[in-house]
């Protein structure tokens, strides 16, 4: 009987955190799950599709949503963090700070508050490429449904326009900050990745080329719930693409950023460059590369981007990135196969920047055992502590959904202690 069972703590809101929660739950455990963005599944939301099927995320997050709602064992809370934990495994006390929303349960998802709100803020979603209101959905499918307000953006009761043509009183400015605690037998830390900060390869001219963006920011492009539903168009003036350069390994394998290969770049690259396609077929698009990694199954994926006469794959690496005087972009890398620098101009760039852990300075006082790299320890963490997928190793959608698995399974053995 699940009332007879400890609790179940899972850190992390995102692919990995949902089904390690789903998975314990299905099984009769009880289940909390927090994640600090105000909408559960984590970078996966933002991207287009998955690779190499090419299917959106959301036929695999709208399932495990669908698994949370009818499940009384799931407890979910986002925009909530840990603030301690103490205790060992078995008995642990867990106080969770959870952050005022400011939009209750009664909310319809109507828009209204929206068309009257007067305060603009970047769209974190979309990585600042558009904006949205100081009151907003988080994206178009967001899992709950239901608006957030940006505190620190917002006026309050000082405007209270949203609040006045709400029918259903939905908002509450006086909401404030409460701190939850929990009693619970294990915590699954499946708290994901950041992509690395473009701007601290400075060669490399992301924030100061318009038209030199990133991997994820591409996503957001593709979409299309993105800045310009799902039109991939040059940042700088919105035309049409004619030729693009894919960078990879931007921080990744570099002494000087990541030293480590953060495993899906190769893939998501190539994914990209059928987005490219499928809009542009006679685009000419260039990758430029260390070695390109698509391990088993994902070779054949390779192998037909090879194919394509318009995708050309320079092995070297970028020197620098420039802005040409007609608006386009000045790549110049090394080309080991064919010798010599090599001096490309194209519309628009792409950077496959790289993996950063999730939990890497998170501020978070517990005694967690790390990598070298910043990643969780899979092995010699306190008993009843664990990490899922990305938290403590880059890794795809596939593998980190296998590894969450396992990791239901590693806290359901702690309830016993």
């Amino acid at each position: 009987m699940a009332d007879e069972k400890k609790r179940i703590l899972v850190v992390g809101g995102g692919i990995s955190g949902v089904t390690t929660a789903v998975e314990a739950a299905e099984a009769g455990y009880n289940v909390t799950l927090i994640e600090r963005n105000p909408y559960l599944g984590g970078r996966v939301a933002q991207l287009t599709r998955y690779f190499p099927k090419l299917c959106p995320p959301y036929c695999g997050l709208e399932i495990n949503f669908r698994r949370i709602k009818r499940n009384t064992l799931v407890d979910f809370y986002t925009m909530a963090q840990v603030e301690s934990i103490s205790g060992t495994e078995g008995n642990f006390h867990v106080k969770i700070k959870h952050s005022p929303r400011m939009v209750n349960d009664k909310c319809t998802a109507c828009n209204k508050c929206v068309d009257v709100c007067p305060v603009e803020r970047p769209n974190d979603f979309n990585f600042g490429l558009d904006k949205n209101k100081a009151i907003y959905l988080p994206h178009n499918m967001a899992f709950p449904m239901k608006y957030v307000i940006d505190s620190k953006v917002c006026k309050g009761s000082a405007c209270g326009k949203c609040k006045e043509v709400c029918k259903f009183g939905a908002i509450d400015f006086n909401e404030k900050e409460v701190i939850k605690e929990l009693d619970c037998a294990s915590i699954v830390f499946a708290t994901g990745w950041s992509p690395y900060d473009a701007a601290k390869m400075e060669n490399l001219g992301f924030g100061k080329i318009k038209n030199v963006i990133t991997n994820m920011m591409m996503e957001r492009y593709a979409s299309n719930s993105g800045p310009t539903a799902g039109k991939i168009v040059r940042p700088s003036d919105n035309k049409a693409i004619e030729s693009i350069a894919f960078v990879q390994c931007a921080g990744s394998r570099d002494e000087n950023h990541l030293g480590y290969c953060s495993a899906v770049c190769c893939m998501a690259t190539l994914k990209q460059a059928s987005y490219v396609r499928e809009q542009y077929p006679e685009a000419q698009i260039y990758i430029f590369y260390i070695d390109l990694r698509a391990p088993g199954k994902y070779e054949a994926f390779l192998q037909k981007s090879q194919a394509d006469p318009l995708i050309k794959m320079i092995k070297g690496k970028v020197a620098k990135i420039e802005q040409d005087s007609a608006g386009g972009v000045i790549v110049t890398a090394e080309d080991i196969e064919g010798g010599g620098r090599i001096h490309q101009t194209v519309d628009m760039v792409v950077l496959a920047t790289g993996m950063e852990p999730g939990l890497k300075g998170s501020g978070l006082k517990v005694d967690i055992k790390y990598q070298e790299d910043g990643f969780v320890a899979a092995e010699g963490q306190s008993a009843g502590f664990y990490a899922a997928g990305v938290a403590k190793r880059p890794a795809d959608v596939t593998t980190s959904l296998q590894d969450a698995t396992a990791m239901a399974l590693k806290g359901i053995q702690s309830t016993y202690k």
